[in-house]
């Protein structure tokens, strides 16, 4: 009995019949419009690839596949994630990226396993406070989405290492990861930032890159500075040298 099924880029239009001792399924690149319910009747599933077809909606049946650890979720015709998303207790990995989506669930929170979160090329034009949450968190991905801020709860995701924002619809500093300990890579570049705040001496502890390129920076107060002598690579145009 195989572990592994590979129906990617065949033609699909529905999902034929699969053993429940498979763990890892890739259905990408069909002509999925829905999926059926027992898709979540397969207990040892690890990953499950549903990226770049015509899938309308994700059902609730997903939060049973419990030992489910990569998702990858983008390109669809989707508006919503599901609540019971927030159900995938052993999810490392999610990709749901140029889907449209407007929000994300609260539930989203409770992925306390989550290393790496790709969201770009939505129309996110706010976060959930409960992704705070997600303190096991490495990777964040964000761009492309017309974001007015960060949740203030962002500086508990301490083991955050890298944050993607490039061009959402940024008008303040995210200060909150400001104080992140394990942070290296900070991205901020194209958004409608005009002003950095004053921070104190240690600031970014950890970073080793910060973008700020196409940004309107007429002033670029001390700690930026402070980080280029502390080896960190500071990217910026010319008006904000």
């Amino acid at each position: 009995m195989s572990r592994t099924v590979n129906l990617g880029g065949t033609g699909l239009t529905e999902v034929p019949p699969l053993h429940a001792g498979i763990r890892e399924l890739y259905l990408h690149d069909n002509k999925l419009t829905a999926l059926p319910d027992w898709i979540g009747d397969l207990p040892e599933l690890r990953i499950l690839d549903l990226s770049h077809q015509p899938l309308t909606a994700l059902p609730d049946a997903l939060g049973r596949l419990s030992s489910l650890e990569f998702l990858y979720v983008s390109d669809l015709a989707i508006q919503v994630l599901p609540d019971a998303m927030g159900e995938l207790s052993s999810l490392r990995y999610l990709g749901a990226t140029d889907n449209n989506l407007p929000v994300l669930p609260e539930s989203l929170g409770r992925l306390r396993e989550l290393v790496e979160l790709r969201l770009y090329g939505n129309q996110l034009t706010s976060l959930p406070e409960s992704l705070g949450g997600l303190t096991a968190l490495r990777e964040l991905h964000l761009d492309r989405n017309p974001l007015a801020g960060v949740p203030g709860t962002f500086d508990q995701l301490s083991e955050l290492r890298v944050v993607s924002l490039r061009g959402t619809a940024l008008t303040e500093f995210p200060v909150a990861l400001s104080r992140l300990p394990r942070l290296r890579q900070l991205d901020l570049r194209a958004n409608r930032i005009t002003w950095l705040p004053d921070l104190g001496p240690d600031t970014f502890p950890a970073l080793e890159k910060l973008d700020l390129r196409w940004l309107d920076l007429p002033v670029v107060p001390e700690w930026v500075h402070q980080l280029e002598r502390r080896g960190c690579l500071v990217y910026r145009t010319a008006a904000g040298q």
